[in-house]
């Protein structure tokens, strides 16, 4: 991949020598801030710090330049829901049946993270943290599933996985108002457990949010989760953005670029917050999207990967990340050993003292030690994924990964090393490697479970 600015790489000695004698001399802070900033549906290609040209992400490219670039970042799932309740769990969610985008019907309790799971919020509000959920939620509309019942402190966004950006167009008090599938992108925002009227961009309402969180609540520890729904469909953006991109013909790439430039904005007044309040060196910052872009319904680009949202390619499971946190991981460096959404969880957990029965179910890893150059071994031994109604499973072990199609029994083996674009099927040249790897499959699949509820379509 096309690297656009100077980088260091974590595989340089002289460089993590340095790197560790940093971190040696400044030691982590008890119980860190978190901010997790998650963007919907963003292309792999679309920021600046994977080398888009043509869409400037000044704030979003901060991170990574003070911080780490990890070029293999993966989530569990190339879809909105199913990838979001990964990460609030730090569990693989085909664990609890999470295996699609659920039913937005809010009579349905099963349709969301069932409160058997601990969500990271949960289980960072036992160590003391404040925490809010700002935008997109998806994980459950159910009164027992929303986001004030699964240990956030405070909400403000929707419950459903996608939504009007005007204020205007949201005239529907309740989703008891939904008459028919996706009439819920209409709903009015959710205060807390009240409906409110909006007035601005929903983008901008959202980072507003996360700023005013950030000056009440730093002075103890505090869990931000900045979920936004941008760029995700539809396309609409306010004429403050859309004149920033007026040379561009394409008018979808022009929207799609708007509501980029709207989160990075929205990014980089977040930033300066945490700098006004003075508690940047003690939060750690992680920025990532949900899935990878579709490319065809919003214009994104995932160059140079194969695939998008809902692909098993690396398309639409490898996406845009980065992670700052000044003073304990470096600043400006690349990491391309593959890492996981599932870390963000495991990684806070590391710096609190929470019940060892919530760390031992764990998938992640804490990628502290990785990042800054202290562990030379990938924080993964392998990474795996399964589509149940696709009746597709995948699996990444080092640079080979295997694709495994059950309706055809196809095999698709890659080494991504040497063709990052998945063009090179290998399955029949490396036949140990992929009977090998289905094998793992296999295993790892006899842990999953049957999906628990119907998907986004269904209603009542």
């Amino acid at each position: 991949m096309t690297i656009r600015t100077p980088r260091r790489r974590l595989s340089w000695c002289t460089t993590v020598a340095a790197i560790c004698i940093a971190s040696a001399e400044r030691p982590v802070a008890a119980q860190p801030n978190l901010v997790v900033i998650l963007a919907d549906d963003l292309g792999y290609a679309d920021v600046g710090f994977n080398g888009c040209r043509d869409i400037p992400t000044p704030h979003l490219d901060r991170i990574a330049q003070e911080g780490v670039r990890c070029t293999a970042g993966y989530v569990t799932y190339s879809v909105c829901g199913p990838s979001r309740a990964g990460l609030m769990t730090g569990r693989y969610q085909d664990r609890f049946g999470f295996c699609r985008n659920p039913t937005i019907d809010p009579t349905n309790p099963a349709a969301g993270i069932p409160l058997t799971e601990t969500t990271l919020a949960e289980a960072l509000h036992q160590t003391g943290y404040a925490s809010m959920a700002v935008g997109k939620w998806h994980l459950g509309t159910h009164p027992t599933l929303r986001p004030l019942q699964r240990g956030f402190d405070e909400f403000f966004g929707f419950l459903s996985g996608g939504h009007d950006y005007f204020p205007e167009n949201l005239t529907l008090n309740d989703l008891s108002e939904v008459k028919r599938p996706w009439d819920w992108y209409r709903t009015k925002l959710l205060r807390n457990d009240r409906r409110v009227k909006t007035t601005e961009y929903l983008t901008d309402e959202l980072s507003a949010a996360a700023v005013d969180f950030v000056a009440r609540r730093h002075r103890q520890p505090f869990f931000l989760y900045l979920a936004y729904n941008a760029p995700h469909a539809p396309l609409q953006a306010t004429e403050k953005y859309l004149n920033r991109f007026s040379h561009m013909e394409d008018v979808k790439r022009r929207t799609y670029a708007a509501m980029v430039s709207a989160v990075d904005d929205g990014v980089g007044l977040l930033l300066d917050e945490l700098d006004e309040c003075g508690v940047t060196d003690n939060t750690v910052v992680f920025f990532l999207s949900d899935n990878g872009g579709p490319t065809k319904v919003n214009g994104s680009r995932n160059d140079p990967l194969r695939g998008g949202k809902g692909s098993p390619f690396e398309g639409g499971i490898r996406v845009p990340f980065a992670v700052r946190w000044p003073g304990t991981l470096p600043a400006g460096v690349d990491y391309d050993q593959p890492v996981s959404s599932l870390d963000i969880f495991a990684t806070i957990a590391a710096h609190n003292k929470l019940p060892a029965d919530v760390t031992a179910k764990l998938d992640g890893v804490d990628l502290t030690p990785h990042l800054a150059g202290r562990v030379s071994t990938p924080p993964h031994r392998s990474l795996q994924w399964r589509f149940y109604d696709a009746q597709t499973t995948v699996v990444r072990r080092g640079a080979e990964k295997l694709i495994l199609d059950a309706r055809d029994r196809r095999r698709l083996l890659f080494d991504l090393d040497e063709d990052v674009r998945e063009g090179h099927n290998l399955a029949a040249n490396r036949q140990a490697s992929a009977s090998a790897l289905q094998e793992a499959l296999d295993t790892w699949t006899l842990q999953l479970q049957e999906p628990a509820f119907p998907g986004l379509n269904s209603w009542p």
